[in-house]
């Protein structure tokens, strides 16, 4: 008997503890977010030995050219001015900020998730929302600041409906593209089985869409964190906000604070990417 080809084999699965392959996204976080999958601790020091490198070879860079404190801040001075104003100065314009990008963020994702599904079912709601989503993903929403400032006043909402507008278009072009990604064959199965449209909806189209829908998430935050703080900067609240404390602190040269600033806005940009791997490896861990 001839042997059966490779290819027409059937496959024994595998049940090892360990998977053949884990899908981590752009950046590969197994040494921070598991230590059990780590490969040793040799991963987690090479982490922490890289970040102590460059802060320290900064520092040693900086004070070895005699670099003035205006001109560029030592990461050490740093770290110190922000470990001792951050509860007396820092939190409260963190806050201001947070509360307008998370309000403006819940905004713009809802509005763009509802979209992604209109679109995807009726292709004519399509043709006439698609031009003016493609202004907004292509023009800066800080720009529309000064013009909301006019006729809303100094509050928050101006900055919020800037958020809004920048995170909505990111949410519903990704949703929507996993929403047709969707296999055509599962549907008329479901069909055929007399499912209806929200039913294949509820029950296909949108588990099967949620690895994009993450994304999409992701980066609405991110450019909502932008946007946030663009816009403080272009015209901050009356309350202040990260922005406007940038501005401040750069008119004045007060550059460690001002590094402070900056360190605390590369932080939520960080926590926002750790976040939602952490929702993509919960809720979308199936399509690794």
């Amino acid at each position: 008997m001839s042997e059966v080809p490779s290819e027409l084999r059937d496959e024994i699965p595998s049940f090892d503890s360990k998977p053949a392959h884990v899908d981590h996204g752009p950046i590969d976080w197994s040494g921070l977010t598991s230590i059990r999958t780590a490969k040793s601790a040799l991963e987690i020091g090479s982490i922490v030995a890289l970040a102590a490198a460059v802060f320290f070879g900064l520092e040693g860079i900086l004070r070895w050219t005699d670099t003035p404190t205006y001109v560029f801040p030592k990461p050490i001075d740093i770290v110190r001015t922000l470990a001792n104003q951050f509860t007396d100065v820092y939190a409260h314009h963190l806050w201001v900020t947070m509360s307008e990008f998370l309000a403006g963020y819940a905004i713009g994702a809802t509005v763009g998730l509802a979209l992604a599904a209109l679109i995807t079912q009726k292709p004519f709601a399509e043709k006439v929302i698609a031009p003016y989503v493609l202004v907004m993903v292509t023009m800066p929403m800080i720009a529309f600041v000064p013009f909301l400032r006019l006729k809303m006043g100094f509050g928050s909402w101006p900055l919020i409906i800037a958020v809004a507008l920048a995170a909505g278009p990111m949410v519903m072009i990704n949703a929507a593209t996993g929403f047709r990604r969707t296999d055509l064959a599962k549907i008329a199965l479901a069909r055929s089985y007399g499912a209806n449209t929200f039913q294949i909806f509820r029950k296909i189209r949108f588990p099967l869409a949620l690895p994009m829908i993450i994304v999409g998430f992701m980066v609405g935050s991110i450019f909502g964190l932008l946007t946030a703080v663009g816009g403080e900067m272009v015209a901050a609240s009356e309350e202040g906000g990260l922005g406007e404390r940038l501005v401040y602190y750069s008119s004045l040269a007060r550059m460690d604070e001002f590094g402070a600033i900056i360190l605390i806005i590369a932080a939520l940009g960080v926590s926002i990417y750790v976040l939602f791997y952490f929702i993509g490896k919960r809720w979308a861990s199936w399509e690794a």
